[in-house]
């Protein structure tokens, strides 16, 4: 994948990573000893853009980067090409890829994929501490948060890194992707809920795509 893709907005690059894959390798020789720190890749299938201070367009008000730099946000104002990971609602992580000049702040919510390599490490991460049943194949890597967590994915571990460099690896789609879907984005204030704001992408038909529910007026 060219590095130059994400000089543009996030509205424009994220529709062009659906079918690209993103893998997380090991940080060191001792964590890939380790049964939950193998390499994992995503193809994804869902993602979701998001503009802030320097992008031109509507107020998105969903965004981190809405208003001002801080120190959770600062990585989305930095090079393109990098990543933006963040904890949300006390919960789990989730990661962006950084687009725009530096100094802009926009970035692309990696939502939700498909897992292609190293689907036991995936799965042991996922339901390491559960006692529910199994998860479904199709359920590993669907959403943010269990996309994040079965790569692997923590913060502050991996915010701010080079996609193009290790740990991180990122190739673009095998094929290209004609079935792409677009709406609002899932859970995210904003303009009429979110509605004014149709700016998720998914490839239509995909079981790993995550399932809709309207914004609540809490950002992300």
């Amino acid at each position: 994948m060219d590095r130059s893709l994400f000089l543009a907005p996030a509205l424009e690059v994220a529709p062009l990573l659906l079918g690209s894959q993103l893998t997380l390798h090991p940080s060191s020789a001792l964590d890939a000893s380790s049964s939950l720190d193998q390499s994992v890749t995503v193809r994804i299938t869902e993602v979701e853009a998001y503009h802030g201070v320097g992008v031109a367009g509507p107020y998105d008000a969903g965004s981190h980067s809405r208003d001002r730099k801080t120190e959770r946000n600062a990585s989305m104002f930095g090079p393109p090409g990098h990543s933006y990971v963040y904890f949300s609602y006390g919960m789990h992580f989730a990661i962006n890829f950084v687009c725009s000049p530096e100094g802009v702040a926009s970035g692309v919510l990696i939502r939700a994929g498909e897992v292609t390599e190293g689907a036991e490490t995936a799965r042991r991460r996922r339901e390491a501490g559960r006692s529910s049943k199994p998860i479904a194949d199709h359920q590993l890597a669907r959403g943010p948060g269990n996309l994040a967590s079965a790569l692997g994915i923590t913060r502050p571990l991996h915010d701010g890194l080079d996609l193009f460099a290790r740990p991180f690896e990122l190739r673009e789609a095998n094929a290209s992707i004609t079935q792409i879907a677009a709406g609002p984005r899932v859970g995210v204030s904003g303009d009429a809920g979110g509605r004014g704001f149709p700016w998720r992408f998914w490839i239509a038909g995909d079981p790993t795509v995550s399932a809709y529910r309207p914004g609540n007026n809490v950002p992300r």
